[in-house]
């Protein structure tokens, strides 16, 4: 599978690869900071990697991922690359109020409204330093009523003006994301953590339901924060300590691969794209880290291996 056109480069960038994108979280100083210059070098190793699709919200680091993949990006032709950013989520100042222009927040609210909708994006816009985006996603819409009664229209508004290409809906909740998907005007749609080797539920839910209406899937979280590139060295399922099982289940995958002559990393990053998704994204904060998650989509795997894997499904918790 592949990015569909509404999420590739207009000017179909040389060596651009359409099944990769990276999370920009992690240069949001997610778990630990990163400087500008080492989000920067971060950005322009995965575009010297062919990677032109990147992915960002206000949320991530109150708009510091934002601001610094706008930095990264200054002076690549706008054409060349997409970025996805979010709405959902308003960021606030110290004393609570909204922030305005591309400042950075302090906190932030859950706001479905319209207005919220517009007032996010102009924040976004600001940060990153462009006029349009590519993608927006709404951002883990938990109450789903809400989210189709006022930011959904806005969205779709916004798409008609052209200011983004494609609408989508980003959740880690299978059920908030299928009624979404079932019922919304959406291009695309973003899972996390529900298409990997240890939670593979979005292939039986959301896959077929997604196929069914015309709606591309991006598979994020494919590592369930770590578990599945290390499960001894980073134990954290779904941002927290992962739970004995889980950790007993990575462990046997790892085991798995091993004998197959391959890195569980690897397997995790191709896994959703054997499972039917467009594309994946992949948080990075170092050149390392975009390297490594490129070589494992490149990485020959053998076809023992996925039988090995399929044939674990029952296993995993």
């Amino acid at each position: 599978m592949a990015f569909r056109a509404e999420l590739r480069p207009l000017n179909g960038a040389v060596a651009a690869r359409d099944d990769a994108g990276l999370g920009c979280a992690p240069i949001g100083n997610l778990f630990s900071p990163v400087t500008d210059a080492d989000a920067v070098a971060t950005v322009e190793a995965a575009l010297a990697r062919g990677v032109r699709f990147f992915d960002t919200a206000p949320l991530y680091g109150s708009g510091e991922s934002e601001r610094k993949l706008g930095m990264a990006l200054r002076g690549v032709p706008r054409d060349d690359y997409v970025i996805a950013t979010k709405v959902g989520r308003l960021l606030l100042d110290e004393d609570g109020a909204p922030v305005r222009g591309a400042a950075g927040g302090h906190s932030s609210v859950a706001d479905l409204s319209r207005d919220g909708v517009f007032r996010s994006l102009e924040g976004s816009l600001a940060r990153l330093g462009v006029d349009r985006v590519d993608v927006l996603h709404l951002h883990d819409p938990l109450d789903v009523d809400a989210a189709l009664a006022g930011a959904m229209p806005a969205l779709v508004e916004l798409r008609e003006q052209g200011v983004v290409r494609a609408i989508s809906v980003g959740l880690g909740r299978l059920d908030p994301l299928e009624r979404l998907t079932a019922v919304a005007p959406l291009d695309v749609v973003m899972e996390a953590g529900r298409l990997t080797l240890l939670d593979r539920t979005a292939a039986d839910r959301l896959l077929p339901l997604a196929a069914s209406r015309g709606i591309g899937v991006i598979a994020a979280g494919v590592f369930n924060s770590g578990i599945l590139v290390d499960p001894e060295a980073s134990p954290f399922y779904e941002y927290k300590p992962a739970p004995d099982d889980i950790r007993a289940a990575a462990l046997r995958l790892r085991d798995l691969c091993a004998a197959h002559g391959v890195r569980l990393a690897d397997a995790a990053v191709q896994f959703p794209l054997r499972a039917g998704a467009d594309a994946v994204v992949v948080g990075a904060r170092t050149p390392a880290e975009v390297d490594a998650f490129v070589d494992g989509l490149d990485a020959e795997l053998p076809a023992g291996l996925w039988e090995a894997l399929h044939d674990t499904r029952q296993e995993t918790p």
